[in-house]
Order: structure tokens, then sequence, then C-alpha cells
């Protein structure tokens, strides 16, 4: 009887225990079912239009396949890139924020008295997705159809011409410092909050020239709107063999390239940055992303987190020792 009971007792305490485990577990799977379908953060630090946006968004797709969640574009442009960077840096370190980061993350520590963050120590590198040459792309109405015939007017017309930038310190206004100093040229520079804005500038005629990738001065090109007169890379491009680099134009050795990175908060654990460097690279490494970043005149590196970190330290080096040299000053 008493062996009865107690059989009794413990059926009773395992079908208790069974139950609780089966409240229990939906609670104890709910988050980790959660994190499986929190959109992956792609934070933009300038407005649609411009290169760093149109990467993001031939990348997206691919890499919501290889990260295994959906990936969404958030612009946040403003301040050369410094508001997005501050959100991602004050962003939780758990892989679901990154910065998709232009080449005025290693320029603005030279071009910033103070920042609200610390560009080297805050920030993880994911990957070095992209970089691309320049396009110096001018408005039909200046004079010549190449970059030495436009410089050989310039110079007999001190500040007629001006250009317009993505900024104060954006690479696109130092390649045009240094290229100003070597030729010996006076160009007006107009600062515009992005590529978008800076394209339009040209268009209205606002500005006589800009250099920007090709991605973002594509379309105009083709229509006839904007006249490319040189690129800045070490190579023309595919899609411009008629088109000289600037080395080509007269200045030997000149070469120079925008790029773009991926960056993850400070603090974001190491597995997990690694596994957002891994889902990069697979979405970089898809033919199609391929081809598609490749005709839109970006060069596809697809590093790890290391040497994105390395190459952006040595991008501002390079650049502080220019800005140095040439006393220019990069701050209102």
């Amino acid at each position: 009887m008493l062996c009865l009971r107690v059989a009794s007792v413990n059926r009773r305490a395992l079908v208790a225990g069974v139950a609780l485990l089966a409240c229990l577990l939906p609670l104890a799977i709910r988050p980790a079912l959660a994190d499986s379908v929190t959109p992956l953060k792609l934070v933009v630090t300038f407005p649609p239009g411009g290169s760093t946006d149109i990467a993001a968004r031939i990348i997206q797709p691919k890499l919501a396949e290889a990260a295994g969640r959906p990936v969404v574009i958030e612009n946040r442009p403003g301040a050369a890139s410094q508001l997005a960077t501050q959100y991602v840096a004050r962003s939780a370190p758990d892989g679901n924020t990154v910065l998709v980061s232009f080449d005025t993350h290693a320029i603005n520590p030279i071009a910033k008295s103070k920042l609200p963050y610390d560009t080297f120590k805050d920030f993880a590198g994911v990957t070095l997705a992209v970089r691309f040459p320049l396009v110096i792309g001018a408005s039909p109405t200046v004079p010549g159809k190449d970059l030495r015939t436009f410089l050989d007017a310039a110079r007999q017309a001190p500040n007629k011409y001006s250009y317009a930038s993505t900024g104060l310190g954006s690479m696109n206004h130092l390649v045009a410092e240094d290229l100003k100093r070597q030729a010996g040229v006076e160009l007006l520079h107009v600062p515009y909050a992005g590529g978008g804005p800076a394209v339009q500038a040209v268009l209205g005629n606002v500005s006589s020239l800009t250099l920007l990738s090709y991605a973002a001065l594509k379309g105009q090109i083709a229509a006839g709107k904007i006249k490319p007169l040189a690129v800045t890379g070490s190579q023309r491009l595919p899609d411009l063999p008629d088109v000289p680099t600037v080395a080509e134009s007269g200045f030997p050795g000149f070469e120079a390239y925008s790029w773009i990175g991926i960056f993850a908060p400070a603090g974001t654990p190491p597995a997990t940055v690694r596994k957002l460097t891994e889902a990069f690279q697979a979405a970089l490494a898809d033919p199609e992303t391929h081809r598609k970043l490749t005709q839109a005149g970006f060069e596809v590196m697809a590093s790890d987190g290391p040497a994105l970190d390395r190459y952006a330290r040595d991008q501002y080096e390079r650049w502080n020792t220019f800005v140095k040299k040439a006393s220019l000053k990069l701050e209102d």
C-alpha cells in the first residue's frame, strides 16, 4: 500500500514538473527566436543617392540571406557623418546595429578638433567592404573635355570655377585640394551634405565640378549631363575607357581612393563580430552582388575586421600629414 502511495506521489510530481517545464520552455526559447528575426540595421552616414548608400543597397539583399535575418538601411546624414557615427557608438554592442562608414571615418579626427566619440576606440572593424576611385565630373558648360584642358583654363581665371564636395574634410575635399596644389590652380570649394546634393549642384550649374564615385555619377554621365574629366585611381574604369587617370593627365603617381567600411560598436563580442564579417564577406562574394558593385565602379575588398582597423589608421596618418603640410583649414 505504501509503495503504491509513493509511486502515485512520484507520478503526480513528474506530471507537475512536465507541466511546469511546458510553461517555462516558451519563455526560454522566445529570446533566441527574437534574436533570429531581429533586423540587422545598417546605419548609413550620408543621404540616399551617394556612394555609401548605393553600395549598402547593392549589398543588402545577399547580406540578408547570409545573415539569416532582415537587413534594414537607415540613413542618418549630418555633421560630416558624425551623427550616424555617434549613434552607432552609443548603440548596444549586440551585433544588431553597424555603421556603414565613408572615408570620413578616418578624416574626421583630423578635421574636427572635438568629436563626440573616439574614432579608434569606440568601434570594432567588421570589413573594408569596397574602395573606389573618384571621378572628376564637370558641368558641360566648363571648358575642355579632359582634366588637362580644364586646368589650363582654370589657371587663367583664379576662383572662377568651383567644386562641390560632400563636406569639409571629406575625401573628395582633400583630394581636390591636393590636386589644386599640384596643378597650381585656384578653385572655390563649396561643401554639401552628401553626394546627392553635390551632384545636384553640378547639374544646376551652381558648382563647376565634383569628385565622386562612378556609381554616384553614372546616370548623369550616360545622359550627357555631367562630363567625366579624369579618375583618381591607378587605372581607367572599364566603363570609361576613354577617360584618363589623373596620373595620365600630367600628375605621375597621383592616386586616391574613397572607401566604405563596416564598423560595430566597441564591446561587441569577438564571436559576434566574426559572424558579421562572415556574413558581409559572403554577400560581397556573391557573383551578382560582385558584378553590380564592379559595374558601379566599386572595387570589392571584403577584408576582415583587423585589416579594416589598420587601413583606417593608415588613411588617418596619410591625410593628417597632408593637411599639416598644406596648412589646410578643415573647420568653419
